[in-house]
C-alpha cells in the first residue's frame, strides 16, 4: 500500500449513503457520486460555506451541534432526493404507463412533484419518529407501572431502554429490504473510504477494501449517544422536578424541549471521538459501533469505486489548494503548515 506524506487526516470529511451513490462533505465543498442506470458514475461537486463561518456565535460549543445537525440533515435530504431522481425515478416513470391520477399530478405540478412527495414523506417521517421515540416509550412505561407496579424511579431508564429496542428493531427490519440493504453497502463503502483517507493511504479499490466499515463518527453512533444522554439528562430533570413523572403530556413536551441540549452534547462527544481513541470513547462508542453491523454491509468493488470518486472530488481540490499555498509561501520564504483542515461533519448514514 502506498502511503501519502500526510498520514493522519482525522475528522476532515463526513458522508452519507444515498440511493446508488454517496455524498461526501469536506471543509470547503461537498460531492455526490451516483452509479447511473447505464453503469457510469456521475459526480457533481459544489463549494459550501458553513453558516457558522458567517456568524461566529453559531460555532460556539453547545450551539454548533444543532447548527451542524440541521445543515447536515438539510444537505443529506436534498442529496437523497437528487439520487432518487437521477438513478431510478426518471427510469421508472419513463417505462411505466401513467394513470390518470399520475397524468394530473404531472400536469399541475411537473418538476415540483418530487419535492412535494419528498416534503410529505419528511412530515410523515417526523410524525412516525415522534410516535415511536417520544410518545410510545412513555405509553409503554405507564402500562407497566399501572399493571405491574413498576416504580416511577425507573421511568427514564426503562423509557430509554424501550427507545433502544425500537431503534434496533426498526433498523434490523429495514435492512431486510432490498433497496435499503444496498444502501447499507454504500454506507459501508463510505466508511471504508474515509478510513483509507484518514490513514493516509492511496485511494484505490484494493486499499479501501481492506479497511474497517465501523466508524466512531457515524450517525448511528451519534443516535446511540443521544439515547444514552437522554437517559442521563431526563433522570437529572426528574430528580429535580419529580412531579413531572406523573404528567404525561408535560413530560413528553419536556423531552422534546431538551432534544437540542442532548443533540449538542452528543455532537461534542462525536466530535471528540473523531479525534481521540481512549477508553472513555471506546465505551460510549461501543453500542453505535455494534449497531453498524446492521446499518453497514460489505460493499462490492463497483460500490467502492463510487465512494472513491465522491471522496476524491472533495479532498483533491483541497490538497491542490494546500500545495499551491505551500509553494507560494516557500517562494516568499514563509513556512506554513499544510495539514488538512478539520470539519465538524457527522456521517448521517
Amino acid at each position: 500500500m502506498k502511503k501519502k506524506e500526510n498520514t493522519q487526516c482525522k475528522a476532515s470529511v463526513g458522508g452519507q449513503a444515498l440511493m446508488e451513490g454517496i455524498l461526501m462533505r469536506g471543509p470547503e465543498s461537498y460531492a455526490i457520486s451516483l452509479r447511473l442506470p447505464d453503469g457510469s458514475i456521475d459526480t457533481t461537486s459544489k463549494k459550501v460555506r458553513p453558516i457558522k463561518d458567517k456568524y461566529k456565535i453559531l460555532g460556539w460549543p453547545l450551539i454548533r451541534g444543532i447548527v451542524s445537525f440541521v445543515e447536515s440533515m438539510t444537505l443529506g435530504y436534498k442529496s437523497l432526493m437528487e439520487s432518487v431522481e437521477k438513478t431510478s425515478l426518471d427510469d421508472v416513470v419513463g417505462q411505466a404507463a401513467e394513470s390518470r391520477f399520475e397524468k394530473w399530478l404531472n400536469k399541475h405540478f411537473g418538476e415540483k412533484l418530487t419535492a412535494i412527495i419528498g416534503t410529505i414523506a419528511a412530515i410523515l417521517g417526523f410524525g412516525l419518529a415522534f410516535l415511536l421515540f417520544f410518545w410510545l416509550p412513555t405509553f409503554i412505561f405507564n402500562l407497566l407501572k399501572d399493571n405491574f407496579g413498576v416504580d416511577i424511579i425507573w421511568k427514564t431508564v426503562l423509557e430509554g431502554g424501550i427507545r433502544i429496542v425500537l431503534f434496533v428493531s426498526y433498523m434490523a427490519l429495514t435492512s431486510l429490504m432490498k433497496d435499503i440493504k444496498r444502501m447499507y453497502k454504500y454506507h459501508g463503502a463510505e466508511h471504508k473510504t474515509i478510513f483509507c483517507f484518514e490513514n493516509g493511504l492511496e485511494l484505490t479499490v484494493e486499499n479501501v477494501r481492506k479497511q474497517k466499515r465501523f466508524h466512531p463518527r457515524c450517525g448511528t453512533s451519534f443516535l446511540f449517544v443521544m439515547i444514552i444522554l437522554s437517559i442521563v439528562v431526563s433522570s437529572v430533570i426528574l430528580f429535580i422536578f419529580p412531579g413531572l413523572a406523573g404528567k404525561n403530556l408535560l413530560w413528553v413536551a419536556v423531552k422534546l424541549m431538551i432534544v437540542p441540549v442532548i443533540m449538542s452534547l452528543g455532537f461534542e462527544f462525536i466530535r471528540y471521538a473523531g479525534r481521540h481513541d481512549n477508553i472513555f470513547v471506546k465505551i460510549l462508542s461501543a453500542p453505535g459501533l455494534w449497531m453498524q453491523r446492521i446499518t453497514t454491509k460489505e460493499p462490492s468493488d463497483d460500490i467502492i469505486e463510487v465512494a472513491i470518486q465522491a471522496l476524491k472530488a472533495v479532498v483533491l481540490p483541497a490538497e491542490k489548494a494546500n500545495e499551491e499555498a505551500a509553494e507560494e509561501n516557500i517562494i516568499e520564504e514563509t513556512p506554513v503548515s499544510v495539514q488538512e483542515p478539520v470539519t465538524d461533519s457527522i456521517d448521517t448514514l
